[in-house]
């Protein structure tokens, strides 16, 4: 991004800022009410997501799992598309992606997946140390998900930069008995599902899922082959008591394409670089979860939620091809294998959670838990073409985290409500890397502790507005990768990011006339971190990032998600449009070495988009765009890629039994990058960057009775 570039991007923050304060007071407040009106604007969300994000005094999307399955979602960036504040991409299309939320995990951006905690059904699938590295929620096996960024995640225990997802699984209470969805299109994509459930005398309830999808990409070496199975089991025992079992299983292997120089992007995008050819890479996961979750009505004022859940995975992860060095010297001599690297791990993740819901007077308090224990065993080998060529390295690290939270939501007045609460964390890490040649032991070993306080307020103006802020600390300790991976490679341990967050904006809804609407949720907020955990590729062994502490880093943002119809008699229809804005501020700050130069990977801007015109009788069709901002690919701010702008199509026909669609992306194969590894400088033949999808077409179908 220019300095040009620069100046816009804080004149068109200032000028939306101003806009937020301007907006017309025509906002939902956070009562029963409103969420029944809201649903009528809208579409009929989860009630409980919808109260619970009514008293978040920040920026919380929701997301119903069931219009994603009206259009093509081939991986989790394709379902958070329209989620403002989180910049989520695929490096071919597949389920391996990087993902961020208010500027979180800015670096190495084609390795790991830390800052956003995930959860499923309220039990973190993120494991003990932070990181996403190896599991991803299928966004199809979801009924509803909450995205609560940065400290608006408190409810759920997280106090990370890009807060939390929570994902609700669907169930036999809230789903058809038995549902048929196939997905086909270009790329060689063939998924489909199919769901059957029950709901019995004796107060049980049960339903599973079955799911395979392949795909071949649309770059070389992205073939993709998951087959999954997804069940719960729930029995209501008494009018105060319920439980229900959940049960996964996943199994995914993956090719992956590896990044190009700017030359072969230029020759042909969808190559895959020859080191991933001849290294083989890929990343092949088998995963186990079991998990139970009890909720017991206490009385009507009070409620208490419990939970248990065990994951196992193995992990085969061929990642970095030879590194050869030419030693000079007299007489004939050959390349010398320095390095390559092929993850051969096993995985452990036991989780536990608790929520105790308490209405008092004007108080409505939470209490709550979540613990997580993480280990893994294994070791780091070379690679050959793939295949396992001797190990090098012993891997034994362990994790364990606690949080321990309290939120009071105190109504003040009719209008007024303050939303104040206490985040403790203590969290441990334990790296244990045995180099097998040598012996010696790395063993970066560290406890990390912190209280992190919020305080807010919602305030509704009149009985259609309202307007929010709060002031919350962040706290995200370094995971065990990034210990490894650390610049210094001795047993030194990397510092918790910490900082301070500030917010304000508003959110909610106004009906026009009879089916026309405008709803919106906008935030603002400004965020000064310090000991921010950032890493970059490693120039002597591409695929392998180095991790340091910078001092100090600026996040700042605005993030909007519109939605209004407005209806049209003549036609019998209306037309309904979505704009998910997000404008990005992401810095260092008087940095000694870069100054306050951009943080990389994050545009400046990003707008995405849809305008549908919807019969009746269930018939929709029309455009949606992509607007995206130039970004930096390097820490010195010397290399940029360029804007790009999307242009696709969609159409389907929705009925009560039955629905299908068809999406055109990409209309004019517009070239483009869509993710790339950060670099210190970036150099004219820099290996970095994944393109983006080319024109593509989709079509599906869904049946459920």
């Amino acid at each position: 991004m220019k300095k040009s570039s620069h100046n816009n991007i804080e004149l068109l923050m200032f000028t939306c800022i101003g806009a937020l304060l301007s907006v017309p007071f025509s906002t939902v407040q956070a009562s029963e009410s409103e969420i029944e009106k809201i649903e009528v604007l809208g579409r009929n969300m989860n009630h409980k997501l919808e109260l619970e994000r009514a008293l978040n005094p920040g920026g919380v999307t929701l997301i119903d799992g069931d219009v994603l399955k009206e259009r093509n979602i081939s991986n989790l960036a394709d379902a958070l598309r329209y989620v403002p504040g989180v910049w989520a991409t695929s490096s071919s299309g597949g389920d391996g992606l990087f993902f961020s939320s208010r500027g979180s995990n800015l670096d190495a951006t084609s390795y790991d997946m830390n800052g956003i905690k995930l959860l499923q059904d309220g039990l973190s699938v993120t494991t003990a140390d932070g990181n996403n590295h190896n599991r991803i929620i299928d966004p199809l096996a979801v009924r509803f998900a909450s995205v609560a960024k940065g400290a608006n995640a408190l409810t759920y225990g997280a106090s990370t930069l890009g807060g939390a997802i929570n994902f609700v699984s669907p169930t036999a209470l809230n789903s058809k008995p038995f549902s048929l969805y196939l997905n086909t299109g270009s790329h060689g994509l063939n998924q489909a599902r199919v769901t059957a459930g029950a709901k019995f005398d004796n107060n049980l309830d049960a339903q599973v899922t079955v799911e395979s999808k392949r795909r071949d990409g649309y770059r070389d070496h992205s073939e993709q082959e998951r087959t999954g199975l997804y069940a719960n089991v729930g029995w209501k025992l008494s009018d105060n008591l319920d439980t229900r079992f959940f049960y996964t299983y996943l199994d995914n292997d993956q090719e992956l394409p590896g990044s190009l120089t700017q030359a072969e992007l230029d020759e042909d995008p969808n190559q895959a670089a020859a080191t991933a050819i001849g290294g083989n890479f890929q990343i092949n996961v088998a995963t186990h979860r079991i998990a139970n979750k009890t909720n017991i009505t206490i009385d009507k004022n009070s409620s208490l939620e419990f939970g248990l859940s065990l994951e196992k995975q193995t992990l085969y992860h061929p990642v970095v091809d030879k590194v050869l060095v030419d030693f000079d010297g007299p007489g004939p001599n050959e390349p010398v294998e320095v390095f390559s690297l092929l993850i051969d791990t096993d995985h452990q993740d036991v989780g536990a959670m608790a929520r105790y819901n308490l209405k008092s007077g004007d108080h409505n308090l939470l209490f709550g838990f979540n613990w997580a224990e993480n280990e893994v065993t294994g070791g780091n080998l070379r690679n050959d073409g793939g295949q396992r060529n001797g190990l090098t390295t012993i891997i034994e690290n362990k994790a364990e985290s606690l949080e321990v939270f309290a939120v009071d939501r105190w109504s003040l007045s009719e209008q007024l409500t303050l939303v104040y609460g206490l985040q403790a964390v203590n969290t441990d890490r334990d790296v244990r890397n045995t180099d097998v040649t040598s012996n010696e032991l790395r063993n970066p070993s560290a406890s990390y502790s912190s209280f992190n306080p919020r305080a807010g307020l919602i305030f509704d103006i009149s009985s259609d507005v309202s307007f929010f802020g709060n002031v919350s600390k962040l706290f995200e300790a370094p995971t065990n990768f990034e210990l490894e991976d650390d610049v210094r490679a001795s047993s030194e341990t990397l510092d918790a990011m910490e900082g301070v967050m500030v917010e304000i904006g508003t959110r909610g809804g106004h009906q026009f006339a009879y089916n026309s609407y405008v709803t919106w949720d906008i935030s603002a907020y400004y965020a000064s971190i310090q000991d921010e955990i950032l890493s970059r590729d490693d120039p002597a062994a591409s695929g392998n990032s180095l991790v340091t502490n910078i001092d100090d880093t600026v996040h700042a943002g605005i993030e909007a998600l519109i939605n209004g119809g407005v209806e049209l008699n003549k036609v019998k229809g209306r037309l309904e449009t979505t704009l998910s804005i997000s404008i990005n501020k992401f810095s260092f700050d008087d940095d000694p070495i870069y100054g306050n130069n951009d943080l990389p990977a994050a545009p400046g801007y990003v707008v995405h988009g849809e305008l549908l015109y919807k019969s009746d009788s269930g018939f929709y069709l029309g455009p949606t765009f992509d607007i995206v901002d130039e970004r930096y690919v390097d820490f010195a701010n010397t290399t940029e890629v360029d804007s790009y702008s999307l242009l696709g199509f969609r159409a389907g026909y929705n009925t009560d039994d039955w629905q299908v669609f068809a999406e055109f992306k990409n209309l004019t194969d517009k070239a483009y990058v869509s993710n790339l590894s950060v670099l210190n400088i970036a150099e004219i033949d820099s290996r970095i960057f994944n393109s983006g999808e080319p024109r593509s077409v989709y079509v599906g179908f869904q049946i459920g009775f």
